[in-house]
């Protein structure tokens, strides 16, 4: 039941944000930090110790996506990849783990460059990329076997 409800929970906050980034293209804080601090503390209470291995994740995911955007500000002038997105990376593997992080940043990527290569828009038109991250959070959360 726990888990059901932990379930609906996060699908309810990645929807938000994902509306949110698609219209404003931003992810705000009030949605990020707390995803970031309710899955280490949920894998507090599931490992019973400090979750080592989701802290390193989460920050793993915030310094990756991070220095991937500030290397784009600086070879491009314009923001690629924003710290919105860094924060809800580092939120997923808060709750997934390092070992699962790869394959949301995989699932996020590729199912955004599917879309946009097959969709009819403007391939030089900026897409919110936080909703493809949510997708693929969620999608790699519901495959894990730890609750």
């Amino acid at each position: 039941m726990f888990t059901a409800i932990t379930t609906v929970a996060l699908g309810i906050a990645l929807l938000r944000l994902s509306q949110v980034d698609v219209r404003t293209y931003r992810l705000p804080d009030h949605y990020t930090l707390p995803l970031i601090a309710v899955g280490l503390a949920l894998n507090s209470l599931h490992l019973a110790a400090i979750p080592w291995n989701y802290i390193a994740a989460a920050a793993a995911g915030y310094l990756t996506f991070a220095l991937i955007g500030e290397a784009f500000f600086k070879l491009r002038g314009v923001d690629g990849l924003g710290l919105g997105d860094a924060k809800l990376l580092a939120a997923a593997g808060a709750w997934v783990g390092l070992e699962a992080l790869p394959l949301v940043v995989l699932i996020a990527a590729v199912s955004a460059l599917v879309v946009t290569i097959f969709s009819e828009q403007d391939t030089q038109k900026r897409i919110a990329f936080g909703p493809w991250l949510a997708i693929a959070f969620f999608t790699v959360w519901l495959a894990s076997d730890k609750w």
